[in-house]
């Protein structure tokens, strides 16, 4: 970095609602175009953090939860700080996060279902992406079947920001 400098950051208020998200680092590195796909909903958990939460934590410190830095650093081989810009593109919530209603164990029984839906959606956004020449940082392990009447809309959407990926 050479020097201070002033920054601007606009959220969209919508970024801030939990449920299951399906979502994509565009990252501009000195190197060139990365891409990262994620989504909310976690594994462990009944929660389903909106994109902000996971935003903050794809970038700081913590190893358990800075994946997007780690990747960056590993199969990029570029620091965070030297990219010139971060683009999250995101949709959701595909589904609402289940209400913190009844116990922890009957919560994860209505979370599992939605949030292996999503999961089954991410590694498909990834592997479209990767097919359509697009440089993926991540690979995405999930075993879940594909809704493809779920998924449709939600492909299309990425389409419109992921140019290859609509002519693939």
């Amino acid at each position: 970095m050479s020097g201070p400098a002033t920054h601007t950051l606009t959220l969209p208020g919508a970024m801030l609602a939990r449920g299951f998200w399906l979502y994509v680092w565009q990252i501009d590195t000195p190197k060139g175009e990365y891409l990262y796909v994620e989504r909310t909903g976690d594994s462990s958990s009944p929660r389903a953090n909106p994109p902000f939460t996971r935003m903050s934590q794809h970038l700081g410190r913590k190893k358990k939860s800075n994946a997007l830095k780690r990747n960056l650093l590993k199969k990029a081989g570029v620091d965070a700080e030297d990219c010139e810009l971060f683009d999250l593109i995101m949709h959701g919530p595909i589904f609402d996060e289940i209400p913190h209603i009844g116990t922890r164990d009957e919560r994860m029984e209505k979370h599992k279902p939605l949030r292996d839906i999503v999961a089954a959606m991410e590694k498909q956004l990834e592997r479209d992406l990767r097919e359509a020449g697009y440089n993926v940082l991540n690979v995405v392990h999930s075993r879940k079947p594909l809704d493809v009447a779920i998924w449709k809309p939600v492909r299309q959407a990425f389409a419109e920001q992921f140019e290859r990926l609509g002519n693939s």
